[in-house]
């Protein structure tokens, strides 16, 4: 974050543009081809044809190392409608005018963004102002054309340059394609010039992310963590003095007890990005998941994994030890036991907490109803179970990728085939299903709810969504082994109906009657009878 950047070394890639498509647009003469040429051959060409051809840069040879595509525009050799394409074909465009032609300034303005805006409604093409003809003149046209940035947020840059001696040809080449890859709009506000709201929020979650100790501020342990993982080199000792420095200089409320505080962390990013360096914010948003949209990529979220018929997940040792590491920073009066502003502050770098208010009713919970420590294992074991994307998407959140630099699947265990256990009569897997059957008033629910709860209350079971059966999960001893038992309570519908299959999908399965009715009794049997198949 604070020395300079290294080429990022990502075990995740986000979505970033795979090459960059330059299009050059202005007014005749105002001499688009001949910087085309320049930048080719870096020597200015006497003899200029009417338009360029398309020139493709190799990646190894651009200072991004992404592949760059650069596309001239001729009106004496192209309609409008060929305009209006190659516009919405382009990564960035960039507008040349010569500085010495007052005319090629005001066309900025009347006709080229207005034509730029119509082909990308949504203002997501970033445009680069050039300057051409710096050798003519004695002067600067960049004051005039600031007034043309404000009124045009799209604009990410403008920079003079001359086909004619070389100068800053190179350098517009390099701006155009570092507007794509790191465009200022989506992270800085330049009316407020202050970063975006979408940036801002993107920070704070990657602030607490490395704030591991939850004190608010990051000291230079956590400092170095950060810019190890998100650069690949720890920083110096005196970078990081300067950095304190400039703070204190700066901002009143920088700096604590010689920490950097989240507004301190800001600012810095604030800075970067007014002196033009974009890369580094954009690095660190990068290697937290987001895409150029500033929202978590689904690559980032959701890793792939593939899942055989007849083989369940679980959590891992490795995913195990992260929640518990988690758990652990989060319960600051070492109740084992998260409060509610505990269990908010957990869940803080996440959209929404990862579980309702009914998970209370679902596991092991203290005298308060807050969620213990087994309680939330149980619940995370019950998610990775059922719903596998959303444990993906929520250790994301949490910054599995960042602590462990590896992807979500690290986290997760793949059992075997459940027709193996069976022949071979044995199993290494830690978590089972066991539906609970039976018709209603025959105590199902209290039989779930006195698993997790030692002693029977009247509260009965907080109903879940519609369509989902009620659970509950709570830890088990088996042979001096821990494992972990989900109840599931099916409802059924009609005795003379089979149960639906995923009613059957189970471990094993639990028959509930009353046996101070006889038709209870009956009433399972038939069930048992009418579905015709044991649950394994």
């Amino acid at each position: 974050m604070f020395s300079r950047p290294v080429p990022e070394k990502m075990v995740v890639k986000t979505s970033q543009k795979r090459t960059v498509r330059i299009l050059l647009v202005g007014d005749s003469g105002v001499g688009k081809t001949s910087l085309i040429l320049s930048l080719v051959s870096e020597e200015f060409p006497e003899n200029v044809p009417s338009k360029a051809e398309e020139i493709t840069i190799p990646a190894d040879v651009t200072p991004e190392q992404v592949p760059t595509n650069i596309v001239d525009y001729s009106s004496a050799e192209q309609t409008e409608d060929e305009l209006d394409e190659q516009i919405r074909k382009a990564s960035v465009v960039c507008v040349v005018y010569s500085v010495d032609d007052d005319d090629s300034i005001e066309r900025i303005t009347s006709y080229w963004m207005p034509l730029i805006r119509q082909n990308h409604p949504d203002g997501t093409c970033p445009v680069v102002l050039v300057g051409n003809k710096i050798d003519l003149v004695e002067y600067s046209t960049i004051d005039g054309i600031f007034e043309i940035m404000e009124e045009f947020s799209e604009i990410e840059t403008c920079i003079e340059c001359s086909a004619k001696t070389l100068k800053n040809i190179s350098e517009m080449f390099y701006y155009a394609q570092k507007a794509v890859l790191h465009p200022t709009s989506p992270i800085y506000s330049v009316d407020k010039a202050d970063l975006s709201e979408g940036c801002k929020n993107a920070l704070i979650r990657i602030f607490k992310i490395c704030d591991i100790d939850c004190d608010g501020l990051l000291n230079d342990i956590e400092l170095n963590n950060f810019q190890s993982r998100c650069f690949n080199a720890p920083l110096q000792p005196q970078v990081l003095d300067d950095v304190k420095a400039v703070l204190r200089k700066n901002l009143e409320d920088g700096v604590c007890h010689n920490c950097v505080t989240l507004n301190g962390f800001l600012y810095l990013h604030n800075l970067f990005i007014q002196r033009g360096r974009n890369e580094t914010t954009w690095t660190v948003l990068r290697k937290f998941g987001y895409n150029d949209n500033l929202n978590m990529s689904k690559e980032y979220l959701y890793p792939s994994l593939k899942v055989p018929s007849g083989s369940t997940t679980e959590l891992s040792f490795k995913g195990q030890q992260f929640l518990t590491h988690l758990f652990e920073r989060f319960d600051k009066d070492r109740d084992k036991a998260l409060s509610p502003s505990e269990y908010e502050e957990l869940f803080s770098t996440c959209p929404t907490p990862a579980w309702g208010p009914d998970v209370s009713s679902m596991v092991p919970t203290n005298e308060k109803g807050w969620i213990t420590y087994q309680g939330y294992m149980c619940q995370w074991a019950l998610m990775t179970l059922v719903d596998l994307p959303r444990t993906f998407e929520y250790l994301a959140y949490l910054g599995y990728n960042i602590y462990e630099n590896e992807t979500q699947v690290t986290a997760i265990q793949v059992t075997r085939d459940k027709k193996t256990d069976l022949a071979k009569k044995q199993s290494s897997r830690n978590v089972y299903q066991c539906h609970v059957i039976g018709p209603s008033a025959s105590g199902k629910s209290t039989f779930c709810r006195s698993f997790i709860k030692s002693i029977l209350d009247s509260n009965p079971l907080q109903p879940e969504k519609t369509g989902v059966p009620n659970c509950t999960v709570n830890v088990i001893q088996v042979y001096g082994q821990e494992k972990i038992m989900v109840l599931r309570d099916i409802n059924v519908r009609n005795v003379s109906d089979p149960l639906l299959p995923a009613e059957v999908q189970c471990d094993v399965a639990c028959l509930v009657y009353d046996q101070n009715n006889p038709k209870s009794f009956e009433y399972i049997a038939r069930i048992y009878i009418v579905s015709n198949k044991r649950c394994r």
